[in-house]
């Protein structure tokens, strides 16, 4: 597999973006997370993943218009591109592998 490293919380932050489906910035990431995994997210934690998936070209991100709720500041938005999705999809080939080569009898 010729692919960059990604840890567990880059992945899922990828995966999230993924389910945004263009709606992905870092508050609602964030919330995502949150209610899927039932973790403690810190939002730092959420931009630092996502410009560090951007520099490694799995994510691409363009500004939103300006909102008088942000105080006339806008969002950065995030989307999935090609590579990100094959990685994604590479990531899980490997783990459905994994599971399908464990013995019945070792997971009870």
């Amino acid at each position: 597999m010729n692919r960059a490293y990604l840890g567990e919380f880059e992945e899922l932050v990828l995966l999230t973006v993924a389910v945004l489906q263009g709606q992905a910035y870092g508050v609602t990431v964030a919330a995502e997370l949150k209610q899927r995994t039932d973790r403690t997210i810190s939002l730092s934690g959420v931009h630092i993943a996502l410009y560090r998936l951007e520099e490694k070209g799995f994510l691409l991100s363009e500004l939103g218009g300006a909102t008088n709720e942000r105080g006339g500041r806008r969002k950065r938005f995030f989307t999935v591109t090609a590579a990100g999705k094959q990685t994604l999809g590479e990531m899980r080939d490997v783990r459905n592998q994994l599971w399908d080569s464990i013995p019945t009898t070792s997971l009870i």
